[in-house]
């Protein structure tokens, strides 16, 4: 087996999707965490993007992009295979690992805006893709049923999100009409690798980052905390 090094940040959920499809598939690494705001040489000349994750394979062969790594990780490594046999299911099941990608932007979208319209708006967004979501589940308590996979490992960081998000903030309301989301978010956060795919200290740091953005969530987190 090729020795893997996964180049990571406390904060980016993709890297916890590489790490909790490499917990899934049992596979032995290393995880480097490097500090995106003084981002190191040797980082800069390896990441073309200058983002994390990075999967280093056998000290030299780099890849980027999350969803470039999982499919890797999925096609190279021993385990429980992550992904459907069925070709059109594999298929859709990809279609599904980038609609958590775009959740995620939608996300970044919402405590980034610095107006209450566009928070309002992203919401509204993050509630019609919980809908599709909704739609898409069968019976739980996994996306495909008692197999995790793929897309569960995409998704595993997106709810963790609003773990921070119930605590600081007025109720949002995104799940109220999702049932089987619900279901499938408080499996996730139950499952070994997602827990483990973050550090002790994430939720504060995750907490201090959002304060600290200047934008209308931070104002909301300020005001509720009595700080603002």
């Amino acid at each position: 087996m090729p020795s893997l090094r996964l180049v990571s940040h406390k904060l980016c959920p993709y890297a916890q999707r590489a790490a909790i499809t490499l917990v899934e598939k049992g596979v032995p690494y290393e995880r480097q965490i490097v500090d995106l705001s003084k981002k190191p040489d040797w980082f800069k000349a390896m990441s073309p993007l200058g983002k994390v994750p990075l999967l280093i394979v056998d000290g030299d062969t780099v890849l980027f992009e999350s969803a470039i790594i999982c499919e890797y990780l999925e096609e190279t490594q021993p385990g429980p295979r992550l992904h459907p046999e069925d070709p059109a299911e594999r298929a859709r099941h990809r279609a599904w690992v980038e609609f958590a990608s775009a959740t995620l932007n939608v996300i970044a979208g919402l405590y980034g805006t610095g107006d209450e319209a566009g928070y309002r708006a992203k919401i509204a967004d993050l509630m019609a893709k919980m809908a599709w979501l909704e739609g898409a589940l069968g019976g739980g308590p996994y996306f495909a049923g008692v197999r995790f996979s793929l897309v569960d490992a995409a998704f595993g960081p997106v709810f963790r999100y609003f773990e921070t998000f119930e605590t600081a903030l007025p109720p949002l309301g995104i799940f109220d009409t999702t049932p089987k989301v619900r279901g499938w978010r408080q499996a996730l956060a139950a499952r070994a690798s997602v827990r483990g795919a973050v550090t002790a200290d994430y939720h504060e740091l995750l907490s201090t980052f959002l304060r600290e953005r200047g934008s209308y969530l931070s104002g909301l987190m300020l005001d509720r905390s009595g700080a603002g």
